[in-house]
């Protein structure tokens, strides 16, 4: 086939294999956003990142604008059949929990903003 100068070229639509990229789907997205927000409203956070890989898909809150995560959560598609694809991260990189379910792997989150604002 010739190509005319100018001319778009087509793309073939990703098929049925590994997609380009990881993201989070709407349900998931609700939870972690929700949760942000509260924490913003109990003063810890102020800023988040989100970033999308080939592998994973990652949200990470930050106290400060300039300073490491205080926490990250990520989601990694490949390892759903394993310990779960999902695992939270602290501020040192260590892993605080893994699992195979969104609302468990946030629980000590959870925890933590209800101390805050009880306390």
């Amino acid at each position: 086939m010739r190509q005319t100068p100018g001319a778009a070229n087509i793309v073939a639509f990703p098929g049925p294999g590994k997609p380009s990229q990881v993201g989070f789907e709407r349900s998931e997205l609700m939870r972690i956003l929700d949760l942000y927000g509260r924490m913003v409203a109990a003063g810890e956070w102020r800023d988040y990142a989100m970033d999308f890989s080939r592998d994973c898909a990652s949200f990470a809150a930050f106290r400060r604008t300039a300073e490491v995560p205080q926490m990250r959560v990520e989601k990694r598609p490949a390892l759903r059949n394993r310990q779960g694809m999902w695992a939270l991260f602290g501020e040192q990189g260590q892993i605080l929990k893994r699992g195979h379910e969104l609302a468990g792997v946030l629980a000590p989150v959870e925890r933590r903003l209800v101390k805050l604002v009880e306390g």
